[in-house]
């Protein structure tokens, strides 16, 4: 199906202790926007930080007294972003606003299903305390042509909510796009693996003890350039760094998609990053924060900031490129939507906005809002301390 190219998109942002003030500060940049584009909204994202939880539902409803027959989607976190702006732990909002074609977007909740529509591929908001909720994302991703799902968990101190036509606490929502529209998504790895990825022999649920025919904890240590003690004070000493590690699980099928030629230790986008939460000396295991089987993959890694910026800048690259070089003639970028990992945003990068402004450098002047996530969501798949860029082009 071909549409008309899409407007670019309006998005705003702003911080201010009253909810509402915020909201009419951002609706003034959305109006003098739109007074330069037309654009005649139907679809509509907005984030917002923890502090304005409490006021989401006056703020749903002034939206869409604002912008009548708009349909909302969202969700909250401890930091936002749009532009190359991000507010961490300050009461914030962002805005975006896209004139799509109402048969090419569906929103979804618990008590609105996507019924009978099949969508190309799925925008995912959850909450991370969901029961099975990589089960439920893999099912609903399922359910598109695609099979691929993008979108974060909302997360908080205190409260955490999704967008969809409502306000809603706990399970999943967002939005299903057709086939129709050019949405391209990308996820940049967060992580530098610190040796070898290895196959996994025996393990029961998340205890791993045999890793190509080693024990697992020799391997760690091994790959920590640590002694490989039996136990005792060797143990206890190692514990420091040990907390600081990570593992990457793919599956043994994943051969294409796992891309060390990168560089080293690098990351492709089916590794999905978890915590070591202990060690059992006596079975010379390491647990991992997911249940796993054998014949999966497992590489120790760690947070890497400057892995972290090089792949983030590579997404982009990828798709202004895709952009560029599109098939009919070159696209421009009418919106995009960034979510990156709480974990990963200010200080991280060691400068307040850094991740945000290489994202908005590297893509241009386009129209973007997101938020800070308690987990990623890309390829129908949770991930940690990635960052997950979707792109509608024209």
């Amino acid at each position: 199906m071909s549409l008309p190219p899409l407007k670019p998109f309006a998005h705003a942002h702003a911080t201010h202790p009253d909810a509402h003030m915020a909201l009419a500060l951002a609706a003034a940049q959305i109006d003098a926007q739109r007074a330069q584009t037309g654009l005649q909204p139907s679809l509509g994202w907005i984030y917002l930080t923890e502090a304005f939880c409490g006021a989401a539902e006056g703020l749903l409803a002034e939206l869409r007294q604002r912008w009548p027959g708009v349909a909302w989607l969202g969700a909250s976190g401890p930091g936002i972003c749009a532009g190359g702006t991000e507010y961490f732990d300050e009461p914030a909002l962002a805005l975006m606003l896209a004139e799509l074609p109402h048969e090419q977007f569906q929103l979804f909740s618990g008590l609105q299903p996507l019924g009978d529509w099949q969508p190309e591929l799925l925008q995912v908001h959850a909450d991370p305390r969901t029961p099975d909720l990589q089960e439920l994302i893999a099912e609903l991703a399922a359910h598109s042509r695609s099979g691929y799902a993008f979108g974060g968990l909302a997360a908080g101190r205190g409260d955490a909510l999704q967008i969809a036509d409502g306000v809603w606490r706990g399970g999943l929502s967002g939005a299903g796009f057709g086939a129709g529209l050019q949405l391209v998504s990308r996820v940049s790895q967060g992580c530098q693996a610190l040796g070898p990825e290895r196959r996994i022999d025996a393990c029961d649920s998340g205890l791993v003890t045999v890793l190509d025919g080693q024990p697992a904890l020799d391997c760690l240590l091994q790959d920590l350039a640590l002694p490989v003690t039996t136990a005792g004070a060797g143990l206890r000493d190692a514990l420091p760094r040990m907390r600081r590690t990570l593992a990457g699980i793919s599956r043994d099928d994943d051969q294409q998609d796992r891309r060390h030629v990168r560089g080293a230790g690098a990351y492709g986008p089916q590794v999905r990053v978890r915590h070591l939460v202990g060690i059992d000396p006596a079975k010379r295991g390491v647990v991992v924060a997911e249940p796993l089987q054998p014949g999966q993959r497992l590489s120790f890694c760690e947070r890497s900031p400057e892995a972290a910026r090089r792949d983030l800048l590579r997404i982009c690259t990828e798709l202004r490129a895709l952009a560029e070089d599109r098939e009919g003639g070159p696209a421009r970028i009418a919106g995009a939507i960034y979510i990156s990992c709480s974990g990963r945003g200010g200080p991280h990068f060691g400068a307040p906005n850094a991740e945000a402004q290489w994202v908005q450098h590297a893509l241009g002047d386009v129209p973007m809002v997101g938020f800070f996530a308690g987990g990623e969501i890309a390829h129908a798949s949770l991930h940690g301390y990635t960052g997950v860029l979707s792109v509608f082009l024209s």
